[in-house]
């Protein structure tokens, strides 16, 4: 026991160390991209996922096949990619741009996404589509609603929006997700959570007890509701409550505006359902992975990928790639303390 007492107590000094190396790796990331992410400086870049498939599915057939057949079996496709290139399937199909968004708490991706929306109204027509691939599970308020603005300019468009869910798609996830002409989540994917949750600590009773005094300064009577080091009042407790559930009204009024047959009454309440769940009350429109809906749209249209890649520098690059280090440490972690963990 002694042993594992002394693992446990280095691990945890450990994982105090590499989160303030992160922390200040961050800072230094933060303050290096400050330049570049402001203007949305980055590189446009688009790929048919027909083709992709196509190839994958070519070199499935090609490894299966006898060495004999498999000459004959390339011989087929170059006649095939003849055929379409001299006008045999020249005819113009419908067209589906795929935008991917996996947000965090500010939704910072919204940069990209901007950028994405844009580039794809410049040439899409109504009788076209855009999927995005949403994940996402929530954050500020304000930063989700800038994000579900730039899927309402593809809508004001007249042109298809489909959102699908993969994973998650709760709180401002699904304030995004709600825009959409239709959603689609897998049979797992966390959905809803439409609610609206603020905290922050407290340190006034410590600080009386060490003789520390705060001094705060406003001009309006409700400039600070709450406070980290103030003693806060019932008054500010009551205030900072109606400025949530201002929020929360808002929140089930764009839910409202575009589900206008879901029960919002029923749903708003900061649950959250699985896909088959959300299916039964409303939430969503089908049950199904994007791969696989993706994988029927191509049938009979022309699927692109769209992905805004921003430029980032060394110092951006480097904070990611610790930031993704120190995550996968902490994944084995918690998988090995407990293996039937769920989301």
């Amino acid at each position: 026991m002694e042993v594992l007492t002394e693992i446990a107590i280095f691990l945890f000094k450990m994982l105090i160390v590499v989160f303030g190396v992160v922390l200040i790796i961050g800072a230094i990331a933060r303050s290096a991209r400050r330049g570049d992410s402001e203007d949305g400086a980055g590189t446009l870049r688009v790929k048919k996922l027909n083709e992709r498939w196509k190839k994958t599915a070519l070199a499935m057939k090609y490894a299966l096949l006898p060495k004999k057949r498999r000459k004959a079996l390339l011989a087929d496709e170059k006649k095939r990619m003849a055929a379409e290139q001299g006008g045999l399937a020249a005819v113009r199909r419908p067209r589906v741009f795929v935008v991917d968004f996996d947000g965090n708490v500010r939704a910072s991706q919204v940069t990209s996404l901007r950028e994405e929306v844009s580039a794809i109204l410049e040439v899409a027509s109504p009788g076209d589509e855009v999927v995005v691939r949403l994940k996402s599970p929530g954050g500020l308020v304000y930063s989700y609603g800038l994000a579900a603005c730039q899927l309402e300019r593809v809508r004001e468009r007249g042109v298809r929006l489909t959102a699908v869910v993969d994973q998650v798609a709760a709180s401002g996830g699904y304030m995004m997700a709600v825009v959409a002409d239709r959603i689609i989540a897998a049979p797992f994917a966390v959905i809803g959570s439409i609610g609206v949750v603020a905290g922050i600590p407290n340190f006034n009773r410590w600080m009386k007890k060490r003789d520390i005094d705060y001094e705060l300064m406003t001009a309006g009577r409700h400039k600070r509701t709450l406070t980290v080091f103030g003693e806060n009042t019932a008054e500010g407790r009551q205030k900072f409550q109606e400025e949530l559930d201002s929020a929360h009204a808002l929140f089930k009024a764009h839910v409202v505006k575009y589900r206008p047959s879901l029960d919002v009454e029923r749903v708003a309440t900061g649950e959250h359902w699985y896909g088959q769940e959300a299916l039964t009350l409303g939430l969503v429109d089908r049950v199904s992975t994007s791969d696989d809906y993706l994988r029927e749209l191509g049938q009979s249209q022309d699927v692109y990928h769209v992905h805004w890649a921003l430029k980032r520098r060394f110092g951006d690059r480097l904070g990611v790639a610790v930031e993704g280090a120190v995550g996968r440490v902490i994944d084995r972690l918690m998988a090995t303390s407990d293996e039937r963990r769920l989301p």
